[in-house]
């Protein structure tokens, strides 16, 4: 015995659980933010106009005032976040733009070390290797990589030291970073592998 067709038209309990399990599709949550407060000012600003088609010329002068201060505040937040992004990617740059050379920063890391300022050392001993590789033409020079893209370049020229600078890379990372604090041995591991890849054919 076959079981009855399911009905045409679904009760109103039916319906609205059917439309609860269709919103939540993923499609329907793809929106990012940005989109989201346009397709709301669009809805305001058709919402707007035509209220203002019957109101007085004060009523729509002041809506069109709110709409422009509107897009004035987004265009603003837009670029805020953008300049802070782009401060967030020079920060986190291993070398910036106008770095001191790698002897300088050796010299620093090495006076950090003695005075017990371990991340500072390890800090410095790091960005010396980056800056000697760079001088000595192992590396390119770009300004604004990241310290795991330094590394991974370090990494694929020197193979046999590889998970040495991943290591460093990493305490690097977490120190000037995560918050966390060097150890002696990491400043002094840092400083150990200049001399090595320094030594490197």
């Amino acid at each position: 015995m076959l079981a009855p067709p399911p009905p045409l038209t679904p009760s109103g309990d039916e319906g609205r659980r059917l439309l609860r399990e269709e919103l939540l599709h993923g499609e329907y949550h793809r929106q990012n933010v940005l989109q989201r407060i346009l397709a709301w000012l669009g809805r305001r600003l058709d919402g707007g106009i035509g209220a203002a088609s019957g109101s007085s010329w004060a009523t729509t002068l002041a809506t069109m005032a709110l709409v422009a201060l509107l897009l004035i505040g987004l265009v603003w937040i837009l670029s805020r976040f953008r300049r802070d992004r782009r401060r967030r990617t020079q920060a986190e740059a291993l070398l910036p733009v106008d770095h001191a050379s790698a002897a300088e920063l050796r010299r620093r890391a090495e006076a950090a070390l003695r005075e017990g300022r371990h991340d500072a050392a390890l800090v410095d001993a790091f960005r010396a290797v980056a800056a000697r590789q760079v001088e000595r033409g192992r590396i390119d020079d770009q300004p604004g990589a990241t310290v795991h893209e330094v590394a991974a370049r370090l990494a694929a020229t020197y193979p046999g030291h590889g998970s040495r600078v991943g290591r460093t890379a990493d305490a690097f990372d977490a120190t000037m970073y995560g918050h966390r604090t060097a150890s002696h041995d990491d400043a002094v591991d840092a400083i150990a592998l200049d001399d090595a890849l320094a030594g490197a054919g």
